[in-house]
């Protein structure tokens, strides 16, 4: 018999999102399951090394946070998104001082730092390894909090609605099915609110600065169940990841870049002047293209971020963990440049919500980067994503603290995962194949720069795989990999449909056919709808 978890609210996913929403849900004593896929820390928030954005300083504003934040977006950020995100900085950065956050300080005040596309210093951080130090804060209050049932290795599967069992009235979300991979067995979650953290899709392509998890679950079991998504075309490639043959997916932080670094060619020459009068500060879409570009046009395996003109215990002191994992590879950025080619980063878009982390699934929320609010636009302004992630958790908190009296579990009894059909894998290798071939031909044809042609192809190769996945899913078990496959293929379909339906070049969507961006009163979002 499939075991049955039942709980008022179902958080899945363990990043910044996730745990903010889950402890702020525990303290106010409800009662709450949070699913991991894996571990608790193996989302990509540990992996955030430069800081969060927020106005700190007198000398800064939120007018320029906020200007900042549209010029990054390139025409496509909502006014009444970024205004309530950007305002409430300040009272989220002291929220996670009051949880015991230890960010860097000089002589007694927060050290702010600044990155590409900002006016002002802003970043507050923890040294390099911002995203760790307030992961593993919050994620060891949630481990030991009574109010909370943390079920590691789960993978979520798909989302359970009325309108699959059947049930008259308004569609919404009972609950999910995951498998538990330690127990290679499905278990059936039913709960009153379900809530999507999972995190963006970078895994869809070969080169990635984040974590394996990566894998854009969520998006695809919201669009499966009937969510609208949006802006799937627009993801970040960061410009700055060690080029290295062992230096799996190690970024180098936009915060070296902001405290002076200067990205060269082989030959020592700079080059990003070339690109952008605001050089190495410009926005993240601006350096990537450009590297892109010197790389194509020299030959050349990498460009090279040198900081080296500062002083050594400068660099150690500002950037302690990447000074030490660059010498595990026998690079010292005291004395050399450092090897960097761009690599997917962040998901831009995602699940629709609105301003309360609404889907238009009742009963289902969504938060952190596996949505579309408004805020990125065309492009996310360095170090908001962490912001975001906080803000929205605590609107989703509040929606449901204000709603609590809805909050009750479906009296039908939900559906037990069926495998009395399907049979243990036969060739597991078609999987590997198949989840290789996907990040191949997305990172050629859906890359950094793109043309019709290029998507075209793309959407060929998918509707193909999606065809042998799909007969592959039917007829036996699912594990992690099929998951995972399942979800990467169905985001990498809506990413290039996105891609196609855009007729202009804006943000971190570049087309060779249309390489001009359309009026800024012109430009729409994406919005796509099951």
């Amino acid at each position: 018999m499939t075991e049955t978890v039942e709980s008022p609210i179902l958080i899945v996913g363990s990043g910044l999102a996730g745990l903010t929403l889950a402890l702020k849900l525990a303290k106010h004593n409800y009662k709450v399951a949070l699913l991991s896929k894996k571990d608790i820390d193996a989302g990509s928030t540990p992996y955030a090394q430069g800081g969060i954005a927020a106005v700190l300083d007198d000398e800064d504003s939120f007018d320029s946070h906020i200007e900042d934040t549209h010029i990054a977006g390139a025409g496509l950020c909502s006014e009444e998104t970024v205004d309530f995100v950007i305002k409430r900085g300040p009272e989220a950065i002291q929220w996670l001082i009051d949880e015991g956050t230890e960010f860097t300080k000089e002589n007694g005040e927060y050290h702010l730092t600044r990155e590409g596309g900002h006016a002002h210093r802003r970043i507050i951080h923890a040294a390099d390894a911002t995203g760790r130090a307030i992961h593993d804060t919050l994620a060891a209050q949630c481990i030991k909090h009574p109010n909370i049932s943390l079920y590691t290795n789960h993978v979520a599967i798909d989302l359970i609605t009325s309108n699959k069992l059947g049930i008259a009235g308004t569609n919404r979300c009972l609950g999910l099915y995951a498998l538990d991979t330690q127990k290679n067995k499905v278990v059936t979650f039913k709960a009153g609110r379900v809530v999507i953290a999972t995190g963006g899709y970078s895994k869809v392509y070969l080169y990635t600065s984040n974590s394996d998890t990566s894998t854009g679950d969520g998006i695809a079991m919201a669009w499966r169940a009937g969510c609208s998504v949006g802006n799937l075309e627009f993801n970040q490639f960061h410009p700055t990841c060690l080029y290295h043959p062992h230096a799996k997916s190690f970024l180098i932080s936009e915060a070296v870049r902001g405290e002076g670094g200067k990205l060269i060619l082989a030959n020592g020459e700079p080059f990003m002047q070339n690109h952008d009068e605001r050089g190495e500060l410009a926005p993240r879409d601006i350096v990537a293209r450009a590297i892109d570009y010197e790389i194509k046009k020299s030959g050349e395996e990498c460009v090279y971020l040198d900081i080296t003109h500062r002083p050594a215990d400068f660099i150690t002191s500002h950037f302690p963990t990447i000074h030490a994992r660059c010498l595990e590879f026998g690079l010292d950025m005291t004395k050399e440049p450092l090897p960097v080619v761009p690599a997917a980063h962040f998901t831009c878009g995602g699940i629709h919500t609105d301003l309360k982390a609404r889907t238009n699934l009742a009963h289902l929320y969504a938060i952190g980067e596996c949505t579309f609010t408004g805020l990125h636009g065309a492009n996310r302004l360095a170090s908001n994503s962490l912001l975001e992630c906080v803000v929205f958790a605590d609107a989703a908190f509040n929606d449901i603290v204000k709603n609590h009296d809805s909050i009750e579990l479906i009296n039908a009894k939900l559906p037990q995962w069926d495998e009395s059909q399907v049979t243990d894998p036969d060739e597991q290798i078609i999987v590997a194949h198949n989840w290789e071939e996907l990040r191949r031909f997305m990172w050629d044809y859906v890359g950094i720069v793109r043309t019709s042609k290029r998507l075209e192809r793309a959407m060929h190769r998918i509707n193909l795989l999606q065809e042998e996945i799909q007969e592959y899913y039917g007829n036996f078990k699912v594990n992690n990999d099929l998951i995972e496959l399942r979800n990467l293929v169905q985001v990498a379909e809506l990413i290039v449909k996105s891609g196609m339906d855009r007729k202009e070049s804006r943000g971190l969507h570049y087309t060779l056919d249309y390489p001009e961006a359309l009026p800024d009163d012109q430009a729409t979002d994406s919005i796509l709808t099951p």
